[in-house]
């Protein structure tokens, strides 16, 4: 749906020479233009109105001095710097371009009718004029010669199947008549036209016995491929189009003229009808431009005019959806010195057509893709898009309908063909247009009715000088809808304006010129003038390049000219934003893109900077990113309807695609939460498929405030209850649907519940207080969603409701209510709740209404209602697997059912809560307290099996938990309380003592020996062994009163401790000896890894790449041949996961972590306790062993002090292991290798 808008129109007469053209050409790389005329070469160059270089042809004999010779052919020669022409007389000729001299390089003695290159520029095809075909490479070495007319079909010969002779089909009213002779004005030359590949050439040509024109189809090496059937009324005119599939041709019907369609086998395919009659022009030529998308029709009229002059126009036309559509018609005056003798297209610019016309007048035209939408941005503007079709304006209205071309809303014809069409931009009357006709006439066109002539403020329009003129148009009589033009003023503009763009809302116009400079159009002032574009810092902006399609929008607040090229570069102002664009429109406070990766990208430019949107363009987006959406591989936008979520897209072949941006639809949902529309919400969010979680996320307080408002709006049963039914604890606003970064965060209700119940809670509070009957299924609803269903009020309100139903109209029945609670919640669920309810009436109803055989569910029940209350609801709730509550009810059943609920207290281990459904003195409770020790005895908790025993008056049971569990305390208690005799208390102490012992328990050991089993000597022994030296010296001094009893002790006792002594002092050394060992090694490994990591990250750095550089940092790594693998640990336990950690930290040398277990091992070394030892040694004056262990642990202490540095150094790092594998970078391995670590271990606290 886009139309041609011309751009500019270079217009030079500088061009002069001898005759008139003949030939044109375009040099490739300079643009400038070649022109052969009866008498000589020109170079020329249209930009600058200079000619570059030129040549004579009839100084060199080449063509003759009176004027009569023709030059057939002209092609630019790139790899030559080179021009070739070919003469009729039969010369081939090279004009070079530094020279500027001619060669003639051969010559044909029958003379040529036509020379055409190939588009590589590697073979050329002359035609003789003895009708012959001669190819020749680039060097002018003939390939091969053969004759135009062939009898043979070629090679792509049709197979016949068999099903009768051609002669005997039918073939319509005409099909059977003899073809037509070429028309009298028909030149009845061949034309030669390539395929775009250059692998084949077509070549149209009179036919010697019918008289009529044949086209026939060549390949590269000049053998014959197909020939086209005999069709009547074939003309000259022969194009084929570069893309490769069809070859343009005229054709003239009884009634109508054609352009027609051929195939490489010589078959048509598909046509459209030029908008004259069939005697009233003729195509002189037909002429595709480089990229195949516009096809240029030249003609001419057949009859003359009243002067006798014959008018002469160019057609453009352009093919969407199967349909041709007219897009630009170039009437030239009736003048023959103005009328066009060469046409062609420009090679590098594909909207750019070259013209000279008979009196050397040069005309370059440019054109570029648009798309007419109206430029509104409220409701009012209905979205419009109009499209060019000859003298018929096709109008879309995208607000009520889309539909697809070339069908449209309404069609406006006028009386001459259709070159420009424009909207108002004007707010509340932007559906307004104006069409410009080739004949110079402004038609002005409303939508009130439709086709009907209104007043119009403004329109615009650019004469020849590149002034522009601003018009107001009236209507004088609507009756006869005569409208009257005069001009407002004229401003001069310093350079050719190619686009002008006007903001409805900020009254802001902006030009465009041809080298992509901006300017300012201050048109509402008593002066109007043209200014330079200023951004906020005062700076000149212009576009780098020249841009074929622009709008403004603002960005931050500042306003900034957007420009899109036709390389796709998208520019704000001086800045690019991206370089991958396929169209663009700006739409309220959006920038709408879509790109060649086949996105459609939704960017809201007041939140965003430039540097934001380029960052914005420039990345994939990433989950929930609501800006980006794919599309269709080449979509473009058409337009985007206002206050609206809808985005037209046209897809490469033509129709037509309604997308919903997520942008545009979060923008519009957030606008209707904020105004309380929650029905236009919701709607707009059930047909997009929004999560309708957003209604209650975007503003949780105003949502919870405005509950009436929300049923009232939906006023729907299934509509609540849908929304109710979506709920989720999810907050969509920051997941789904992110907030944008300018809006605030809305603070959340705090209530400590959960999103679901608050949201369940109030709407069921809203709609018990309006009306609790009518919206009874959503009240049913906001029960069963709760985060704890509330299935047994649910049912319970069902059961009411079939108790009393109400009279109320609208209300619903029991049985739909039911039915709908089915619905939501599985049976067999609703079925065991409402058993749960011990109301058999509600269980028989639901029971009714589920899939159930009565068979399962009646002797069940009828087995419940003969029961007692207590036990029924015991066997209702044991049922259930409802175990607290069973043995709550079985607790009030009596005596005789006290043995079954022991057993489910044992059974599902519910002794705490049966504990507190006993009183204490009962033998129930006893009971229960002897099966909880139980219980605690096989879960080795003796401790607390003892207590519950002693506590109930079990004291020899309790003894033995005490004792299992080495709780001496609490055991000795207990032996008292039965009473045990002496000698049993003094065997309890001493096996009390025993366990103590090996748990080194010794203080607790040696008192129970000395207090309850009288064994004084035990006692301090026990004490002698743990070291405990003041108190073995207390109990020594107390029991031993006699002096050779106690000399003989203490002797003993100094023994002890002086062994001791030495024990302490080698383990001691042992220890210095192991830190110093381990300290050692430490630097060692240290070392080694350092330099293993240079090396890696040295000379040898960048051929470490891809698998050899993993490979390389894992061995730095270990150090080692050693690797470990630890995939199981994350399926084992706890303890077996720190049990595996430990065992990675292996001393062994070599090993992965060595480095890291010497310093856990250097972190774990604890000096031994001396205080009292040295305490004992001075009492009993062995002052040197005292000295000589004090040393020996100063040294040991200093040794280790003056190490840590070393050992755990400063920035030690302690829970980042050393970053490799597969997802690791140089640098982030690197960086790890500086990084070692320092274990968890902490320095051992001495006192001396």
């Amino acid at each position: 749906m886009r139309n041609l808008k011309l751009l500019k129109s270079l217009r030079s007469s500088e061009l002069q020479g001898p005759g008139s053209p003949q030939c044109l050409a375009v040099r490739a790389d300079t643009g400038s233009l070649l022109v052969a005329s009866h008498y000589s070469i020109t170079e020329y160059d249209p930009r600058t109105g200079q000619v570059v270089s030129e040549a004579s042809l009839t100084a060199e004999g080449f063509l003759p001095e009176d004027g009569s010779g023709m030059v057939v052919g002209l092609q630019d020669l790139a790899e030559l710097e080179s021009a070739c022409l070919g003469t009729a007389g039969g010369d081939v000729v090279l004009f070079n371009f530094n020279t500027c001299q001619l060669e003639c390089v051969g010559s044909v003695d029958s003379g040529l009718t036509s020379m055409t290159w190939s588009p590589d520029e590697e073979l050329v095809v002359l035609t003789t004029g003895q009708e012959t075909i001669i190819m020749m490479t680039k060097d002018f070495e003939p390939i091969t010669e053969v004759g135009i007319h062939q009898d043979d079909f070629g090679e792509g010969k049709f197979i016949t199947v068999g099903w009768g002779k051609k002669e005997t089909q039918f073939h319509g009213s005409e099909g059977k008549q003899e073809v037509q002779p070429a028309a009298a004005w028909d030149d009845r030359t061949p034309r030669v036209t390539w395929r775009g590949d250059g692998q084949l050439f077509a070549v149209s040509a009179v036919c010697l016995q019918t008289g009529a024109r044949k086209v026939r189809v060549w390949n590269r090496e000049g053998v014959l491929q197909a020939t086209s059937e005999p069709i009547n009324g074939l003309e000259q005119a022969l194009c084929w189009k570069p893309s490769g599939n069809l070859i343009a041709i005229t054709q003239r019907h009884p009634n109508k003229h054609s352009v027609v369609f051929m195939e490489k086998n010589g078959l048509l395919h598909g046509d459209f009808t030029l908008p004259f009659s069939k005697d009233q022009a003729k195509v002189k030529d037909l002429l595709w431009n480089s990229d195949s998308t516009v096809l240029a029709v030249w003609l001419e009229d057949m009859t003359a005019g009243e002067d006798e002059q014959v008018n002469t126009s160019i057609q453009l036309w352009v093919v969407g959806n199967y349909h041709w559509y007219l897009k630009q018609s170039l009437d030239f005056s009736r003048d023959s010195q103005k009328a066009p003798v060469c046409v062609c297209w420009d090679p590098e610019r594909p909207l750019r057509l070259h013209v000279v016309t008979r009196s050397w007048i040069s005309v370059t035209y440019d054109w570029g893709w648009t798309t007419g939408r109206s430029p509104g941005l409220d409701a009012t503007d209905n979205a419009n898009v109009a499209v060019i079709d000859g003298d018929k304006i096709l109008v879309t209205n995208f607000r009520q309908c889309v539909v697809p071309p070339p069908m449209c809303s309404f069609e406006l014809q006028l009386t001459s063909p259709v070159n420009q069409v424009t909207f108002l931009c004007q707010p509340q009357r932007t559906n307004q247009l104006a069409a410009l006709t080739s004949d110079g006439q402004i038609s002005v066109y409303s939508q009130g009715g439709f086709a009907c002539l209104v007043a119009m403020t403004a329109i615009t329009r650019m004469n020849e000088s590149g002034i522009y003129q601003f018009f107001h148009i009236h209507v004088v009589n609507l009756g006869l809808c005569t409208v009257c033009f005069y001009f407002r003023s004229e401003i001069e503009v310093d350079g050719v304006v190619v686009s002008m763009i006007h903001c409805s809302q900020t009254g802001t116009v902006a030009l465009q010129l041809e080298d992509g400079r901006i300017r300012k159009l201050c048109w509402d002032r008593p002066e109007p003038s043209v200014e330079d574009w200023r951004d906020s810092s005062g700076c000149a902006i212009n576009f780098p390049v020249p841009c074929v399609q622009t709008a403004l929008g603002s960005i931050s607040g500042e306003e900034y000219l957007f420009g899109l090229t036709d390389r796709s570069h998208l520019y704000a102002g001086d800045t690019e934003l991206a370089s991958n664009i396929s169209s663009f429109a700006v739409c309220n406070d959006f920038l709408l893109i879509t790109t060649h990766s086949h996105t459609c990208r939704c960017l809201q430019l007041s939140v965003l900077s430039v540097k934001g949107l380029q960052a914005a363009l420039a990345s994939d987006g990433g989950q929930n990113d609501e800006t980006l959406r794919r599309v269709e591989r080449g979509s473009r936008i058409v337009t985007v309807v206002p206050q609206d979520t809808r985005v037209i897209l046209q897809m490469p072949r033509g129709n037509l695609e309604t997308v919903h941006h997520r942008s545009l639809v979060l923008a519009q949902l957030r606008k209707w939460l904020d105004s309380l529309r929650f029905r236009d919400s919701f709607e707009c969010m059930r047909k997009l498929r929004i999560n309708l979680n957003l209604m209650y996320d975007h503003n949780p307080k105003v949502f919870l405030e405005n509950m009436e408002t929300f049923i009232t709006q939906l006023n729907s049963i299934s509509h609540i209850n849908l929304f109710l039914t979506e709920l989720k604890e999810e907050d969509t606003t920051g997941t789904m649907y992110p907030r944008p970064e300018c809006s605030p965060a809305q603070a959340q209700p705090v209530s400590g519940q959960k999103k679901v119940d608050v949201v369940c809670d109030a709407l069921r509070s809203a709609m018990e207080s309006m009306d609790p009957n009518k919206f009874f299924l959503s009240i049913l609803t906001t029960h069963v969603k709760k985060s704890v269903p509330e299935l047994e009020v649910a049912l319970q309100k069902v059961h009411e409701l079939r108790v009393n139903p109400p009279d109320a109209p609208g209300s619903v029945s029991a049985e739909e209510a039911l039915k709908y609670l089915l619905f939501l919640v599985n049976v067999n669920d609703l079925y065991e709740h409402s058993l749960g309810t011990y109301d058999f009436d509600l269980v028989l109803m639901v029971a009714e209404k589920s899939q159930k055989d009565p068979k399962e569910y009646l002797p069940f029940l009828n087995m419940l209602k003969n029961l007692e209350p207590n036990y029924q609801r015991y066997t209702i709730d044991k049922h259930l697997k409802r175990y607290r509550k069973a043995l709550h009810h079985l607790s009030k059943c009596g005596e005789e059912h006290f043995r079954e609920a022991l057993l489910l207290v044992k059974e599902q281990k519910l002794y705490s809560e049966a504990l507190r459904l006993y009183p204490t003195d009962g033998a129930h409770y006893k009971a229960l307290s002897c099966a909880y020790a139980e219980h605690l005895m096989e879960q080795q908790q003796a401790e607390q099996a003892g207590l519950l025993l002693w506590r109930c008056g079990e004291p020899a049971a309790a003894l033995q938990a005490f004792a299992s569990s080495s709780s001496w305390r609490n055991a000795i208690c207990a032996a008292q309380q039965i009473p045990l005799p002496p000698d049993q208390l003094a065997l309890l102490a001493r096996d009390l003592a025993e366990k103590l012992t090996e748990q080194r328990r010794f203080s607790e050991a040696a008192l129970l020996l000395d207090q309850y089993a009288k064994d004084c000597e035990e006692a301090i022994l026990a004490l002698v062994t743990g070291s405990v030296w003041e108190e073995a010296l207390r109990l020594v001094s107390k029991s031993f009163f006699l002096i050779g009893l106690f000399i003989l002790f203490v002797f003993t006792f100094v023994y002890s401790f002086i062994s001791s002594f030495s024990t302490q002092t080698a383990f001691l050394e042992a220890q210095v000896a192991t830190f110093t060992r381990h300290r050692t090694r430490l630097a060692v490994v240290r070392e080694q890894k350092e330099k293993a990591r240079l090396d890696m990250l040295g000379e040898n750095k960048s051929n470490l790449t891809g698998p050899k550089l993993y490979s390389e940092a894992s061995s730095v790594m270990s150090g080692s041949k050693y690797s470990h693998s630890n995939s199981r640990i994350s399926s084992r336990s706890s303890k077996n996961r720190r049990k595996a950690e430990r065992k990675k930290l292996s001393l062994k040398e070599g090993s992965p972590m060595e480095d890291r277990a010497l310093m856990y091992a250097l972190g774990e070394i604890l000096t031994t306790e001396v205080h009292s030892a040295l305490k004992a040694l001075v009492l009993f004056q062995f002052d040197k062993q005292a000295e000589k262990l004090q040393l020996a642990y100063d040294d040991a202490l200093q040794t280790m002090e003056a190490a840590v540095p070393e050992v755990w150094p400063e920035g030690l790092q302690n829970s980042q292991a050393p970053l490799t594998g597969p997802n690791s970078t140089a640098n982030s391995i690197m960086a790890s290798f500086q990084q070692q670590q320092r274990p968890a271990a902490s320095q051992g606290q001495h006192n001396v």
